[in-house]
């Protein structure tokens, strides 16, 4: 008989058979990166979570853009849909890119990119007090960020956000090339991997866990469909 075992609450991604692959869903408190090539539907995937966790459980979430405008999400995501109306005042989408814009603007600006997003974030945390975060994008905090430490400053920073007492969701680029590590990879508690195949005459997306503490989680490539507001997942057809 195991004794002192700690219950992990869990976040569901509310993909339709996916989240019985990870016992219920993501560890509440983890940062996990969303990875894929361009065209994975990353962005949708990540959003998918924050909107259903804040349509059927009320969950105050929070997605922040920095590449991508809120208008073009909020249109696309309605297109798939997922309309903001009905969750707009527990699910928050804020464009940051205009930080870069503002801090061009200042003469002899000594403030860190970084350090600036953080006391937006915190802010925006102190107000809203959301439980779920998407940061969209890796690559985009990178350019404006400006990390001349790689792994030490990607280290302190998803350590801060662990101590937002939050769960995060990073969308991340990847080449599709195999056995690529890169620092995030180590440095983030799961990551869930997109990809797109060709199966017979058909390109299909594939979903994978590829990583995730604190729970057993299923290790298999699956089909990724997209369905009118969602996602769901299949086995995987041989060829």
């Amino acid at each position: 008989m195991v004794k002192n075992m700690v219950e992990i609450k869990k976040i569901p991604t509310y993909i339709e058979d996916f989240d019985a692959g990870l016992e219920g869903g993501i560890p509440e408190g983890h940062v996990v990166l969303v990875s894929g090539t361009p065209g994975t539907m990353k962005s949708t995937i990540s959003y998918n979570i924050l909107y259903h966790n804040a349509m059927k459980n009320k969950v105050p979430s929070l997605y922040i853009t920095l590449e991508q405008s809120r208008e073009s999400i909020l249109a696309h995501m309605a297109n798939m849909g997922m309309p903001i109306d009905p969750v707009k005042d527990i699910l928050q989408i804020v464009d940051l890119g205009f930080l870069r814009k503002y801090l061009s603007t200042l003469e002899d600006n000594k403030t860190a990119w970084i350090d600036i997003f953080k006391m937006y974030a915190k802010n925006l945390k102190d107000t809203l007090d959301y439980k779920l975060l998407v940061l969209d994008s890796l690559p985009a905090l990178e350019i404006l960020a400006k990390f001349k430490d790689r792994r030490t400053e990607l280290f302190d920073f998803f350590e801060w956000l662990r101590d937002l007492k939050i769960t995060t969701f990073i969308i991340s680029e990847s080449t599709g090339a195999a056995n690529q590590t890169r620092d995030e990879d180590f440095l983030s508690d799961g990551i869930i991997v997109v990809k797109k195949e060709q199966i017979g005459n058909a390109v299909v997306r594939m979903i994978i866990i590829d990583k995730m503490r604190c729970t057993n989680h299923d290790t298999n490539w699956k089909m990724l469909m997209v369905k009118k507001g969602g996602f769901q997942i299949a086995p995987v057809i041989a060829q």
